[in-house]
């Protein structure tokens, strides 16, 4: 009978590469730890400051119950339209917006930062660009009073932080106004990410030093690179009949899910076709701050890029209305480009965790540990 002692002596002298292995990847998981605790403490310290750097009335506004139903609610239109909850970006100092934007460097990389920004500023320059359409009788006076009415400005983007972060292990915040909702909620150091939301109108500026900006081109760059990539019987299994949708499908205020697939299963595109279909994810999940975006993408890839569907209405081209949709079985994404008179040039836009919106997953688990 073999010495145990023995045996134990063996398994250590001969099994190094394995614990070299084990050793590295609990290095990892360490590393990645630290690093999703460096990243949900500066997200909390950034929203602490601008807390703290508000007055008590102005904190009155900002800081809402975390039970608020307006937590669990989102809307792209403008406030002209649909009051929000928390404090706007007008009413706010030069230094307290200096806060602000720190809270967005801290949960956003620079891509989804950028869009972000870019996003509030178009509404600056709607007004503009209506004025300029009334000035060469492209649009009646009606439709400017109409226009106006609905007070696009940087200015009214609102910030609610839902519970104080100081103070509670639960919260979360939302900046959101005209074609922009993004939702951030956290418990202790599980974080949620979704719904976020983005939107352009028009998709390309056309007038002034800025014609030509496109705000969300590569969505949708991608999108029209991806279904013009595949062979005709893909595009044809692609491809829904029937007309473009005027929004995204699981619009705000629709009460529509989307619980079938439909469309070209990924485990049918070839490896350049899926490599497209994984662009297109990115730059949505990218918008994140790196470490939090890989995460999210780490899921998606684990729940097989042959398990996604990829599906189409519309022509297959630019400045026509256009709409696609990635349906997987962790996530969904949702892309639609019809505008005005269905002319292509207004984007509305979702990426949407299944089961963990407004951190309903993050939420329940906490629940249920402490019941």
């Amino acid at each position: 009978m073999p010495d145990a002692n023995k045996s134990i002596i063996y398994v250590a002298t001969t099994d190094i590469m394995p614990r070299k292995l084990l050793l590295f990847a609990l290095a990892v998981f360490a590393f990645v730890h630290v690093q999703s605790q460096d990243l949900h403490t500066e997200i909390k310290k950034s929203v602490s400051a601008f807390v703290d750097g508000l007055s008590t009335l102005q904190k009155k506004r900002a800081l809402v119950d975390f039970r608020d139903t307006m937590r669990t609610e989102w809307n792209n239109l403008p406030v002209g339209l649909r009051p929000r909850v928390g404090i706007n970006i007008g009413s706010l100092s030069d230094n307290q917006r200096k806060l602000l934007h720190r809270i967005l460097s801290a949960s956003l990389s620079s891509q989804g930062y950028l869009k972000a920004t870019g996003i509030m500023h178009m509404d600056n320059l709607l007004n503009a660009y209506y004025d300029t359409l009334l000035n060469r009788k492209e649009i009646n006076d009606g439709l400017h009073k109409q226009l106006r009415a609905l007070q696009w400005s940087h200015q009214q983007f609102y910030l609610a932080v839902f519970s104080n972060p100081s103070t509670d292990s639960i919260w979360g915040f939302k900046l959101e106004g005209h074609h922009l909702s993004l939702n951030f909620t956290f418990n202790r150091q599980q974080l949620a990410v979704t719904p976020m939301f983005v939107g352009s109108d028009p998709a390309e500026y056309g007038i002034t030093e800025y014609a030509g900006w496109r705000i969300l081109g590569q969505e949708e760059d991608l999108g029209v690179k991806l279904i013009n990539a595949l062979s005709p019987a893909l595009q044809k299994k692609a491809t829904m009949s029937g007309n473009v949708p005027g929004d995204i499908i699981t619009a705000a205020e629709s009460g529509k899910r989307l619980i079938d697939y439909w469309g070209v299963k990924g485990d049918a595109l070839t490896k350049d076709q899926q490599e497209l279909l994984k662009r297109i994810i990115r730059e949505f999940v990218f918008n994140l701050e790196y470490e939090k975006a890989t995460a999210e993408y780490d899921k998606i890839i684990k729940a097989g890029i042959g398990n996604i569907y990829f599906g189409w209405i519309g022509p297959y081209e630019e400045h026509k209305a256009h709409y696609f949709v990635i349906n997987g079985p962790t996530f969904l994404i949702e892309f639609d480009n019809s505008g005005f008179n269905n002319a292509g040039n207004h984007i509305h836009a979702i990426w949407r965790e299944k089961g963990n919106e407004f951190g309903g997953d993050v939420l329940k688990k906490h629940y249920q540990a402490s019941h």
